[in-house]
């Protein structure tokens, strides 16, 4: 009974807790939005810069705009990804375009760089919590998963399609200088998202290859506080097939802050040790362990 209340307890923290980053992600982005960019003309991609095109070219309200582009990429969401993912989409998309409907923010600037960098900001900073919250605002990658499996493009390609179509289109609406600034808007948006999904702490995969590995092995962990893994391997030199021989091979994840000090250590222990460093973007479980929030 009590094994059961406890993990009823931690179901209602972890909604609890997916909640709040969604309903935080809606009103930062709709500060993004009314505070920034719609005020100023400026879009964003995917089907908030269509909402935006839209918005500026026929004065239908922005809020109306989004859940029309959305609905139907919503409903793909629910084939494709998910019912619970579509329905907290859909309630993350509807509460953005309620706040945006029914809420006044302030004007902050009329600064054309201004604008682009901090209206990005914002909105990327909504749409990066409300991802951490298990949803989207934007249905364009519901779209470019959905195209993906059907396709050869991956789906970064396809959301760079997608965006680079809607900024053309926007130089001739908006003007050249416009869409520029739009591009920047976009760009910021987009690191703040990885931003707030990586954090600063950016992981990066290790691979150490060395006659010594043992004590590098046992210098990570004691002096670096890290976990390693420990391949078995077989080494060559060239075209000197007799000198291969078994050699263990080390692996470790650390954030990208610490990748200066293990090249350090391994350097102290034997300089001529080859590594290899791959960028991770998400880990889960181990010795590091992601906050929430950075």
């Amino acid at each position: 009974m009590k094994s059961r209340r406890t993990k009823y307890i931690l179901s209602f923290r972890q909604k609890l807790g997916k909640a709040l980053f969604v309903v935080a992600g809606v009103f930062l982005a709709a500060f993004g939005l009314k505070g920034f960019l719609v005020p100023n003309g400026f879009i964003d991609g995917g089907v908030t810069g269509i909402s935006l095109l839209v918005n500026h070219t026929t004065n239908i309200p922005v809020s109306v705009c989004l859940l029309v582009f959305n609905a139907p990429f919503i409903y793909m969401g629910a084939k494709q990804i998910g019912r619970s993912f579509s329905l907290y989409t859909l309630a993350a998309v509807s509460g953005l375009a309620l706040v945006i409907f029914f809420l006044d923010f302030p004007i902050i600037t009329n600064d054309k760089l201004l604008t682009a960098i901090f209206g990005g900001f914002f909105l990327g900073a909504g749409i990066g919590m409300a991802m951490r919250g298990g949803c989207v605002l934007d249905g364009t990658e519901i779209m470019a998963v959905y195209i993906n499996r059907k396709s050869v493009f991956s789906i970064g390609d396809i959301i760079l399609i997608i965006n680079v179509v809607i900024f053309i289109i926007a130089a001739f609406i908006l003007g050249i200088e416009a869409a520029l600034y739009s591009i920047l808007t976009y760009l910021a948006a987009s690191k703040t998202v990885d931003f707030i999904i990586q954090g600063i702490e950016e992981y990066t995969g290790v691979t150490i290859i060395s006659s010594r590995s043992k004590e590098i092995r046992e210098a990570i962990i004691y002096n670096l506080g890290r976990g390693v893994t420990i391949y078995k391997g077989e080494r060559g030199f060239g075209g000197n097939m007799h000198a291969d021989k078994d050699i263990d091979i080390v692996f470790t994840v650390v954030t990208r802050l610490e990748v200066t000090k293990v090249k350090e250590v391994v350097a102290a222990i034997d300089r001529k040790a080859f590594m290899v460093m791959n960028v991770i973007t998400e880990t889960n479980g181990g010795i590091i362990k992601r906050r929430p929030l950075h």
